[in-house]
């Protein structure tokens, strides 16, 4: 049995569009503004058996890096947020805001007794906060995070 030779397509082939290489340097303008925006990111590390420590950015999560010492881990992290930001401020992109200055936009609304309310403006006073709303984001959020 003889195979026909396969037909060449009369349609040009199209190429794969160029990219610069990824391991080129940033202009040092750019390099010192994204650095010194990732320098105000929040670094989440965790250990690992194998790897010593693997970090991400809270602003960030899919920027990641690992070192055998934490010291080594977020040295790496600060590196991989740093390259990420550069590449975001070269494509006109706005990097994430540091987590410590993002603003409250969202509003949560809900009822309580007067009792419940007098309770909740007790408890807030005696641990220090400057009103109702401040202690039942922190009581919150804390026991959302530990659930």
């Amino acid at each position: 049995m003889s195979r026909k030779p396969a037909k060449s397509s009369s349609r040009p082939r199209r190429k794969a569009p160029v990219r610069e290489p990824l391991n080129r340097a940033f202009s040092p303008d750019i390099l010192r503004r994204a650095h010194e925006l990732a320098a105000d990111y929040r670094i989440i590390l965790e250990a690992d058996a194998e790897l010593g420590f693997v970090g991400h950015v809270l602003e960030m999560p899919g920027v990641m890096a690992d070192g055998r010492t934490p010291t080594e881990c977020v040295a790496a992290v600060r590196e991989a947020a740093g390259a990420s930001v550069g590449v975001m401020l070269e494509q006109g992109q706005s990097p994430p805001r540091p987590a410590g200055e993002r603003k409250r936009q969202a509003q949560l609304n809900f009822r309580v007794t007067d009792e419940e309310k007098l309770v909740l403006e007790e408890a807030a006073n005696r641990r220090g906060f400057r009103g109702v709303s401040e202690f039942v984001r922190d009581a919150a959020l804390h026991r959302a995070r530990s659930a």
